[in-house]
């Protein structure tokens, strides 16, 4: 049976495709077929569906924010948007973060990022709370990136781990959000963003 015959779809969100226990890698993310996306971490392929509109408009008003602030304030950093690759090894940890910031230009080529972002940002679909809460969180940590965001619209809230200082911070959609990476610099208040 075929890769794509055992995806189960889920409306915004994951599935796991782990039906025979098997150990996931790369090369076989590389290999789905056109149009379809999975995530691989520890090497569990998780599928993606596509995200609803209020995912994207989320994503879309966040990254305007951190792609303004970069280009008026300079600096090396750079950020992109789902679907954007995210090798955090070369074997099996494999994501696609809805928003990344990269510092260090050594770590991006034309396949995409190779090793931890210093930012990301998940917007939390219906059915993706438990990879964004759980697997992705600690995943994230373990693997270096600096700062992460769970950004989740049915709660109307922020979660932000700043892992360099071991600190979190939960905010509402009308804070002002700080972005740690850049000392607080910068701040993104979500409410605002759609006035």
């Amino acid at each position: 049976m075929g890769l794509a015959q055992r995806k189960i779809n889920l409306d915004g969100g994951y599935a796991s495709m782990n039906v025979e226990d098997k150990e996931y890698t790369i090369a076989d993310i590389e290999a789905l077929p056109e149009g379809e996306r999975a995530e691989l971490i520890d090497g569990k392929m998780y599928m993606m569906a596509s995200p609803t509109m209020t995912h994207q408009e989320l994503l879309n008003n966040i990254n305007i924010e951190l792609h303004d602030w970069i280009k008026s304030n300079g600096g090396a950093c750079r950020e992109f948007i789902a679907p954007f690759a995210v090798y955090l090894d070369e074997a099996k940890n494999y994501v696609e973060p809805d928003i990344l910031v990269v510092c260090d230009s050594d770590k991006l080529d034309d396949k995409g990022c190779h090793g931890a972002p210093d930012l990301v940002v998940e917007v939390v679909s219906p059915s993706s709370g438990r990879m964004d809460y759980y697997i992705k969180l600690f995943k994230y940590r373990t693997v270096g990136v600096r700062e992460y965001w769970i950004v989740d619209s049915m709660k109307q809230r922020i979660q932000v781990y700043d892992f360099e200082n071991n600190n979190m911070a939960e905010y509402t959609f009308s804070d002002d959000v700080p972005v740690r990476i850049y000392d607080g610099k910068l701040t993104i208040n979500i409410s605002k963003l759609f006035e």
